[in-house]
């Protein structure tokens, strides 16, 4: 068995200081460490219960099949304040018939991210003997 003790998500934008405008500023995610230096550092960023390390560069955008989810507690609230600081909002916050409300913004390289607010009344939220 793999003892998993941590995990991130790597991104490897064309664009590394646009990128972390973008994360930093933007979605202002908190930043967990950096290291390097110059326009080529890496920044990695708290995702809730997990990171994302922004570093490295790609000549090319990165595959529509990798997507972002993020839950966020109002998402309503979300996609006021994402699009004040001039976020693309890909799909306003709408209730999916599974329950979830999503709402779908768009980094600078294309990469999909749905930001999801998890209702009160919804399962997963249920924990069984809780």
């Amino acid at each position: 068995m793999v003892h998993v003790l941590s995990s991130r998500v790597l991104l490897r934008p064309t664009d590394p200081e646009r990128s972390r405008v973008f994360y930093g500023d933007r979605l202002a995610l908190p930043v967990y460490r950096e290291f390097g230096t110059g326009v080529e550092r890496g920044t990695v960023y708290f995702l809730g219960g997990g990171f994302l390390e922004v570093s490295g560069r790609s000549d090319t955008p990165p595959s529509p099949a990798v997507q972002l989810w993020l839950q966020v507690a109002d998402a309503a609230s979300a996609h006021e304040e994402l699009r004040a600081k001039g976020v693309e909002i890909v799909r306003p916050p709408l209730k999916e018939p599974w329950g979830l409300v999503e709402m779908w913004i768009s980094d600078p390289d294309g990469t999909r991210i749905v930001l999801v607010e998890v209702p009160e009344d919804h399962p997963l939220r249920y924990r069984p003997g809780m």
